[in-house]
């Protein structure tokens, strides 16, 4: 089997996971009055669950193409290709992920989430820093704005030493 194949398999088995605990771990700590709600807190995580799943299975059972006699496909993923793959970018990405999530309290949501952007995109081969610094800038803002101002969510946008 291709590791596309392999990778769609865990996807699915991880999406399974998610879908147990959003379709049946999730709500019975619900108050009584709020299970009368057409939405819940876990109608999101559902509906990713299902897609997640779709989206899996359609990529493990999509036959390839034909192959002609004799000939490798060169768009195949294989182990045997793993070091032509940029696995070190994916990792440095997944750690900055990580030093976000830690840094969200301590910097803010403002300074911490204009250099997860920036960085992230630099990471991924981004060079104009002319334009990219100010829109992560102006996107960030505006999701702060968003979720503090209009939906009435607090996010501490500062540094928790201010």
């Amino acid at each position: 089997m291709a590791l596309d194949r392999w990778i769609a398999l865990v996807f699915v088995a991880l999406c399974c996971v998610y879908g147990y605990a959003a379709f049946f771990t999730m709500d019975h700590l619900l108050p009584p009055i709020l299970q009368r709600n057409p939405v819940w807190p876990s109608t999101f995580p559902k509906i990713l669950a299902i897609f997640g799943i779709g989206v899996g299975l359609m990529v493990l059972f999509t036959k390839a193409p034909e192959q002609k006699d004799g000939e490798a496909d060169e768009s195949a993923m294989t182990i045997a290709r793993l070091g032509e793959y940029h696995i070190g970018q994916a990792l440095a990405l997944i750690g900055l992920m990580i030093a976000y999530a830690l840094l969200l309290r301590p910097l803010g949501f403002l300074a911490s989430t204009i250099l997860f952007l920036t960085i992230g995109a630099a990471l991924l081969g981004e060079r104009k820093f002319y334009i990219l610094v100010p829109v992560a800038a102006i996107g960030t803002f505006g999701i702060w704005y968003l979720v503090q101002e209009v939906l009435g969510i607090f996010l501490r946008p500062l540094p928790s030493f201010f």
